[in-house]
């Protein structure tokens, strides 16, 4: 009878723990607040990868600019003053230097003999053996395709964000177009 009585006290205190709700919402939040951040790491891992790639294509836009209306002159402007100029717009995003930029400055004939991919040696290894810094005179066709390997900070964002074999993400943007008779 005694021992019945111990397992009948047991049970009723068992039964008033599973009724008591004080700390339920402290387990809900420990069960919620892992995916939560996970998503909140995630968007902003996210974000700031498309806000670098933006700041890269305004700066594409801008230095092309300045070569389409002979605001910076090939003759005045070797390859190293001209990654300067893309390393200063890109500042706010990049480490000093923009260790992982790499760019190409090339004139063309005509449109068509354009590049129109990223040179891939290998999946997720880019080639840039061919990339140059070779801008045109007035009136030339030129092409500026500015590659930058991003970072990729988290983990869990690598297998999903990174194209890169080295488990970064590729920014890429590009622009085509023909000198001013400056």
């Amino acid at each position: 009878m005694a021992r019945s009585a111990q397992t009948l006290g047991w049970l009723r205190r068992a039964g008033g723990l599973a009724r008591d709700s004080r700390g339920a919402t402290a387990i809900e939040f420990g069960i919620l607040a892992l995916p939560f951040f996970l998503l909140a790491v995630a968007v902003l891992e996210t974000t700031v990868s498309f806000t670098a790639e933006q700041v890269m294509s305004n700066t594409t836009d801008k230095l092309a600019r300045q070569i389409r209306t002979g605001q910076i002159i090939p003759a005045t402007t070797d390859e190293n003053t001209f990654r300067g100029l893309i390393c200063s717009e890109m500042e706010m995003m990049v480490p000093a230097g923009c260790p992982d930029l790499h760019f190409d400055l090339q004139s063309y004939s005509s449109f068509a003999d354009v590049p129109k991919s990223i040179p891939f040696s290998a999946p997720g290894v880019i080639d840039t053996t061919g990339f140059r810094y070779e801008p045109g005179g007035a009136g030339t066709i030129n092409n500026l395709r500015i590659i930058y390997k991003w970072p990729v900070y988290t983990d869990m964002m690598k297998s999903r964000i990174a194209g890169l074999q080295d488990g970064r993400m590729l920014l890429y943007t590009t622009t085509t177009w023909q000198n001013e008779q400056y």
